[in-house]
């Protein structure tokens, strides 16, 4: 058996959807929503929606969840 990893080819679309939970993002893994949350923060997406995306990508980088 191989262990194949796999990423998401993410858009803003997709990466909010997955953030938000809605359509393409309700069933997604908890390494596609880090994924997501890493893209929201690398494109600078998560400090120009809403504010709780900037909080909750600050969150994250606290946590040591995403990267800096």
């Amino acid at each position: 058996m191989t262990n194949e990893i796999t990423k998401t080819l993410m858009t803003p679309y997709l990466a909010i959807a997955i953030a938000e939970g809605f359509c393409e993002g309700e069933n997604a893994t908890r390494d596609q929503q880090i994924e997501a949350w890493q893209y929201l923060h690398d494109t600078k997406l998560a400090y120009s929606l809403q504010g709780w995306f900037g909080r909750t990508a600050t969150a994250l980088i606290e946590q040591g969840i995403i990267n800096i």
